[in-house]
């Protein structure tokens, strides 16, 4: 299935506001979701949402981010000495990062808070009967944090990068091979957790997100000079290495809840079109941030030779710039020339223009919810809409 496809109405809606919003020339997927213009969330501009305390998402969690973090230290010993601490390396407490992916499944786990038939019951590694569904959800939250940080180390490898998260990265601190089974063990530890739940589909769901990892992380190492500059190369790639994991576990914590298919395709939708959005934003701060800011290296992204869409966008308005692209970034010159085409071109803004556009569609995903009168429903999915804000205006 293309990830693109279908949205023209969506994409005149965006041509004619007055938001800015550029000309989108291919299209997303969101069925099921109501035109842009109908959400009650919209976030064209900043609202008044994102300076509310009590829809703070990070606040509303803290607590059980924090069960969480404890859940996810006790999952990685090891008997091994080097691997537990290889293993737990972005557990400790100070370099757990912002726990973004956890806050979004809680959330979401509270959002979805509708009359639904029980769910079966399944059964926990002990074998006893696991039928607290919080608690499956909060294994959910933990099983997508061991996978995404499993893919931040195998990252780090391929890169060869020597920071993340502001400290030095595991295969810089550890070696490479230790780093390889550290992300291994995370992913096995992962595994174990999914299999006690005993839920096929979300089995599935997972596996699924898995093996789009590798499938981006592959199309990223592996392109024709076409696809290199290809937007929707790019936003199918970026879709499986960053959307891909949020989406199927938004989708799984609804699966989990005995959702009906139309909410947990909304979950879904929610997931990707925030996950885009989050990483178009990170490929701006590649331009715009500092290392502090990141967690990285400065300019990390074209000083390995990767494409992404700020530059895609520059090189419309200047392709000559793709002369420049092809001769490489090993030499400083080149990267020099760039960024000069970059910053007399609008790659910047349209990139962001394209993360606030899909804000968008992760809001109306949430609006498309059916009501409830249950006020933590309510301050969760006011909570999820805040946190769209943020991956703009703060991420």
């Amino acid at each position: 299935m293309s990830f693109y496809r279908g949205l023209s109405k969506i994409s005149r809606n965006l041509r004619g506001s007055s938001s800015g919003i550029f000309n989108v020339r291919s299209f997303v997927f969101t069925k099921g979701l109501p035109a842009l213009h109908c959400s009650r969330y919209q976030i064209h501009q900043k609202s008044h949402f994102i300076s509310e305390d009590k829809f703070d998402p990070f606040s509303m969690v803290a607590d059980e981010l924090s069960l969480v973090a404890n859940n996810l230290r006790a999952m990685v010993v090891a008997e091994v000495p080097n691997l537990s601490l290889s293993a737990e390396y972005f557990f400790r407490v100070g370099v757990e990062g912002k726990r973004f992916r956890p806050t979004v499944l809680l959330l979401m786990s509270t959002a979805l808070k509708l009359s639904t038939p029980k769910p079966p019951h399944h059964f926990d590694q002990g074998g006893s009967v696991a039928s607290d569904l919080r608690t499956r959800q909060q294994c959910i939250a933990q099983i997508t944090e061991m996978i995404h940080v499993a893919s931040l180390l195998h990252d780090d490898i391929l890169d060869d990068a020597d920071t993340r998260r502001g400290i030095g990265s595991l295969n810089i601190v550890m070696g490479n091979k230790l780093a390889v089974l550290a992300g291994d063990f995370l992913l096995s530890r992962a595994v174990v957790a999914l299999a006690s739940l005993q839920n096929t589909e979300v089995v599935s769901l997972v596996a699924r997100a898995i093996d789009d990892l590798v499938t981006g992380e592959i199309m990223q190492m592996s392109t024709t000079a076409d696809q290199r500059y290809s937007m929707e190369y790019y936003m199918q790639k970026t879709y499986y290495k960053t959307a891909s994991l949020i989406s199927n576990s938004c989708k799984a914590v609804a699966v989990l809840a005995g959702q009906t298919a139309e909410i947990a395709m909304l979950a879904f939708d929610y997931g990707k079109n925030l996950g885009l959005a989050f990483q178009l934003i990170d490929d701006v701060l590649d331009f715009t941030g500092t290392s502090a800011s990141l967690g990285k290296g400065f300019l990390s992204d074209i000083r390995h030779g990767i494409v992404t869409a700020p530059i895609l966008f520059a090189m419309e308005e200047f392709p000559q710039l793709r002369a420049v692209v092809d001769k490489g970034f090993d030499n400083p010159d080149n990267v020099d020339i760039a960024l000069e085409y970059l910053g007399k071109s609008r790659g910047i803004q349209r990139t962001k223009d394209l993360a606030v556009m899909h804000t968008n569609l992760a809001v109306a995903a949430i609006d498309s919810l059916p009501d409830s009168d249950d006020e933590e429903v309510k301050k969760s999915r006011r909570a999820l809409v805040n946190l769209t804000q943020r991956v703009i205006v703060s991420h």
